[in-house]
Parts: structure tokens; sequence; C-alpha cells
């Protein structure tokens, strides 16, 4: 697997971001630089190929779903600095806010009791999602939270739900690899 970096440099200004996500390219630091990345493979979701366990079917109920009612404290718990890997900073967190005041980012939260307990982010064009992150307080929320985002995208005729890279999490929810050609192709139909 090539986690391969493409660029260095630029902003998280919108037009930069929207750019970038409509070519291919996610942002993420590395060091103290601005690093633009595009995997090879890529790591994205089947919204027909969800797969749900049955103790996540049962879940399900335990939890109210909301959409952008708190869309910082998703990304804050996302980049909660404990979390292993983390590299959601300041930055980070105020240019997807800003992308979520015009419109272009997204959460999709589980509630329990009132409290914020799982969820996810991340930035939609067109027919096109790209999943960035997203963390759990209690067991399931976090799949409760991509559950219900692939519900929403399916109903919204999303065409292309982009999770990046695989990881284990990712592919036993159903998560598939494909060729970076093949996920240009998509995309490109889909923004």
């Amino acid at each position: 697997m090539e986690q391969e970096i493409v660029a260095v440099g630029g902003d998280l200004e919108p037009a930069t971001l929207i750019g970038a996500y409509s070519e291919g390219l996610f942002p993420m630091p590395v060091g103290r630089h601005l690093g633009w990345f595009s995997p090879d493979p890529r790591a994205v979701i089947p919204l027909g190929g969800l797969h749900v366990s049955r103790s996540l079917r049962r879940s399900l109920a335990g939890f109210e779903i909301r959409i952008d009612t708190a869309f910082e404290e998703v990304m804050r718990a996302c980049g909660d600095p404990p979390r292993p890997h983390g590299w959601i900073n300041d930055a980070f967190v105020d240019a997807y806010t800003r992308l979520h005041e015009l419109g272009w980012a997204h959460s999709v939260e589980a509630w329990k009791e009132g409290e914020l307990v799982g969820g996810v982010y991340g930035v939609r064009i067109g027919a096109f999602f790209a999943g960035e992150s997203m963390f759990h307080r209690v067991t399931n929320a976090s799949k409760v939270a991509l559950w219900a985002t692939v519900e929403l995208l399916r109903v919204e005729g999303v065409q292309l739900f982009d999770v990046q890279w695989m990881t284990p999490h990712l592919a036993s929810m159903g998560a598939v690899e494909i060729s970076r050609d093949e996920y240009l192709r998509l995309l490109a139909s889909s923004t």
C-alpha cells in the first residue's frame, strides 16, 4: 500500500480544500507542513455493502442520530490528543468548521441520554462524501454513526463514500480497496 503524499504546502482555505477533494486529494499535517495525500489503493465503503452485525443491529435502537448539530464537538472528539495517530489540530478544526458553516462539511452524531457519544465527520461535494474521521465514547457508537452516515448518503443519492485508508475496523464494516485510477474515475462522475 502506498500512502502517497503528492504535494506539500498550500493552505486550508475553503476553495483549496474543495478543489483538492474534487481532484482526489486530502490534507494531513506532515511535521510542521501540510501534506496532500492520494493513496493507492484507496478505501471506500460501497453504499450497498455495509456489514451490520447482529450485535450492532441490536444496538441501533439505543442511540439517537442527529445531523450537523455538534460539528465542532465531533471534530474535537476525533482529534482528542490521547487517541493514537492523532492529526486533527486546531488549524484543521478551524478550517473544517468554516467548511461546515459554508455547507460543505457535515457530521453524523450518535447521542445517548442527551450526550454526544460517537460521530463521523466529512466533506460532501455533489454525489461524493469523504469521511474524514470518527470517534466513540461508548461501545458501538462510532459504528452506529457510520451506519447512519451510510443510510443518509444512500437516501441522498451519494455514489462514492471515500474513507481514504483501510483499517481493520473499516474492513469489518464492509470497506473495500480500489485502485487510485478506479477511484479517480468514480470521483469524476460523482463531483
